[in-house]
C-alpha cells in the first residue's frame, strides 16, 4: 500500500452525557484507503465517535475535521461533509413506505439532484454490487435483516462517499445473516474503500483491518495492526476481551 494520509483526524474530543463523559480526549486519525476496525466493551465510545464524526452528536471540546475541514454545525459545510461520509447502522432505517430502489436514489436525486433515469441506473449497479438486484422493486418489509442491511449499504454508497462508517452493521442480524452482510464490506475493502467498522466481529477486524482499535471508558487504549493486536494484545484487560469474544 502506498503511504496512506489522514482524512479524518480527531485531537483530543471530549463528549459527555450528562454526569457520564463517554470521550475523553480521543486523538486519532484515519487513512484514505485504509479500513480501521475499533472494539471495545459495550458504553466505552466507540459509536459514539462515529456519531461524532457524523456530526449525529456534537462533541462538547476538540476538534474533528474530515479532509482539513472542520466538522461543526453550519449547515452547508456539514451537508457537504455528511455526503462524503456514508453511514451504516445496527438498525437498516430504510423508508418502509419506499421500494429498495427509491429507497437507494432518494438522497442522489434530492441533494445531487440527479435525474431519476440516472439515479435508478446507479442503484441497480450498487443492487448488483450487494446481490439484490432483483429485490430493486420489493419493500423493506419484504426482505430479510442481512437484506436490508446490504441494501442500506447500497444506499449509503449511492452518494459515493470517501468513506464509510459502519456502526455494529451485524449485530441486530440473526447468526446466518451475518456472513452476507460482511462479504459485502470485504469486497468494499478489498476495492479500497475507506472505512471505519465498529464491531464485535473478530474475525472480520483479523481479516480485513489495517488498524484495530480498542476503546475503554472513553479512551483509546490500544492502537495496533490486527496481527500485532491479537497476538499480542498489550494488556490483561484486552486480552480478556479478546477472550470473551472467542478471537
Amino acid at each position: 500500500m502506498s503511504a496512506a494520509s489522514p482524512y479524518i483526524v480527531a485531537d483530543r474530543v471530549c463528549k459527555s452525557f450528562g454526569a457520564h463523559q463517554v470521550l475523553r480526549d480521543v486523538s486519532t486519525h484515519f487513512n484514505t484507503g485504509e479500513v480501521t476496525v475499533i472494539i471495545g466493551a459495550s458504553g466505552s465510545g466507540k459509536s459514539t465517535l462515529l456519531r461524532a464524526i457524523n456530526r449525529l452528536e456534537p462533541h462538547d471540546s476538540g476538534s474533528i475535521t474530515i479532509g482539513g475541514v472542520p466538522v461543526t454545525d453550519d449547515p452547508h459545510t456539514l451537508q457537504r461533509q455528511r455526503s462524503e461520509v456514508g453511514m451504516v447502522f445496527q438498525q437498516f432505517n430504510l423508508f418502509g413506505h419506499l421500494s429498495v430502489l427509491d429507497n437507494i436514489t432518494l438522497a442522489p436525486r434530492r441533494i445531487r439532484r440527479t435525474a431519476r433515469a440516472q439515479a435508478n441506473e446507479q442503484a441497480m449497479v450498487l443492487l448488483r454490487r450487494v446481490g439484490l438486484q432483483e429485490h430493486a422493486h420489493k419493500y423493506p418489509w419484504q426482505l430479510s435483516g442481512g437484506q436490508q442491511q446490504r441494501v442500506a449499504i447500497a444506499r449509503a454508497l449511492a452518494m459515493a462517499p470517501q468513506v464509510m462508517l459502519f456502526d455494529e452493521p451485524t449485530s441486530a442480524l440473526d447468526p446466518e445473516m451475518v456472513q452476507e452482510v460482511l462479504d459485502v464490506m470485504r469486497e468494499l475493502a478489498r476495492g479500497g474503500m475507506t472505512m471505519i467498522v465498529v464491531t464485535h466481529e473478530m474475525g472480520f477486524a483479523r481479516e480485513v483491518a489495517d488498524r484495530v482499535l480498542f476503546f475503554d471508558q472513553g479512551r483509546i487504549a490500544h492502537d495496533a495492526p490486527p496481527a500485532d493486536f491479537f497476538n499480542d494484545p498489550g494488556n490483561d484487560r484486552i486480552r480478556a476481551f479478546i477472550g470473551r469474544m472467542g478471537a
